[in-house]
């Protein structure tokens, strides 16, 4: 079965709707790396999700410290150009490489932006980004209209086609929507942290605005193979060893809410981690979700969410499975007929 594709928003793109994220394949050695990564194994798990149907990747300058972007430049050009996907990228987070454990500034003034679109570029090994994005709001002092403004100079510039934004909230979504047209956002959003549904995703809906959900199976919780034991043998440089969604007693109830999809994937003949990330994908407004990878396995492992249904009984399940679990916040099923209703 091919996955389906959504409209990015008015962008006139249309993805798939699982996409390629990159963040992993930056590697360690960095505040917020995953452990060790072999580029091998990085290039491979992409050339594996193009092979089945993905044609978009989403990776960012900080990833890595740059490291991400040359890896999905490598797998670029070792693609016939037919074949290559769209590549998404995101830029605003200014790190030094002499100080790779330091967090990175949130600097989104306009002459910075220039110097990262060209090294993002060049690390990409392309002419043009397909869709550029503001990674986090800045906190230098730049107000959001003067960023904008230089992103909307880069797309009427051609070097970037569609401009978007990530952990933007609706009123800066607003400042920007008042200058030019914001194509996409980027939030994060999963199972367990859900609150990105209350408004954001309704605010890009009446928009027309694209939503790209990132995390969807909250960094790894929401897999088959996941467990507690896992968490204490994570590398010292995995950025996860000390995240709150990691940490007892939150880690019990959003494994319980795990182990409450294994019955559900059982029913599609898939895995946890294609529900979980094809719960994401059914609420109305969302156009894609990111989906990390740091093996060609992995990627066989969700590719199912591309093409998954999730019928109202499932959604009830999982409901249900959020209740009593207690895990993470924010709504628990889509707006939509519920099984209950006889739909």
């Amino acid at each position: 079965m091919g996955l389906n594709t959504r409209p990015l928003g008015k962008s006139g793109m249309n993805i798939t709707t699982v996409g390629f994220g990159a963040w992993a394949v930056g590697g360690g050695g960095w505040m917020f790396g995953w452990g060790p990564q072999d580029d091998a194994a990085s290039v491979a798990s992409i050339r594996r999700a193009v092979e089945l149907g993905v044609n978009w990747i989403d990776t960012a300058a900080v990833y890595g410290l740059g490291h991400s972007e040359e890896v999905v430049g490598r797998a670029l050009r070792e693609m016939p150009a037919a074949d290559r996907p769209l590549v998404f990228t995101k830029a605003g987070l200014l790190f030094d490489h002499a100080t790779p454990f330091e967090r990175p500034k949130r600097v989104s003034k306009p002459e910075t932006l220039r110097k990262e679109v060209e090294l993002s570029l060049g690390r990409l090994g392309i002419e043009r980004i397909d869709l550029y994005q503001f990674h986090q709001p800045d906190e230098s002092g730049t107000p959001v209209e003067e960023s904008w403004g230089a992103m909307t100079r880069l797309a009427e510039e051609g070097k970037v086609r569609a401009v978007g934004v990530s952990n933007y909230d609706v009123a800066m979504l607003e400042r920007c929507e008042r200058i030019r047209h914001v194509d996409s956002l980027q939030p994060p959003f999963s199972l367990i942290r859900r609150d990105t549904a209350k408004e954001l995703i309704p605010w890009c809906a009446a928009h027309g605005t694209g939503v790209i959900v990132y995390s969807p199976m909250q960094s790894g919780i929401l897999t088959d193979s996941f467990t507690a034991e896992r968490v204490a043998k994570l590398a010292d440089d995995d950025w996860r060893k000390k995240a709150p969604y990691f940490q007892q007693p939150a880690l019990t109830h959003n494994l319980q809410l795990r182990d409450a999809l294994r019955p559900i994937a059982k029913r599609h003949n898939t895995t946890v981690s294609a529900i979980s990330a094809a719960w994401t994908l059914a609420w109305p407004g969302v156009s894609g979700a990111i989906v990390g990878a740091r093996s060609a396995a992995q990627v066989d492992g969700w590719i199912d969410a591309g093409s998954i249904e999730l019928t109202p009984q499932d959604l009830d399940e999982i409901a249900s499975a959020i209740e009593s679990s207690q895990a993470g916040s924010g709504p628990t099923r889509p707006p939509q007929a519920s099984a209950s209703a006889g739909h």
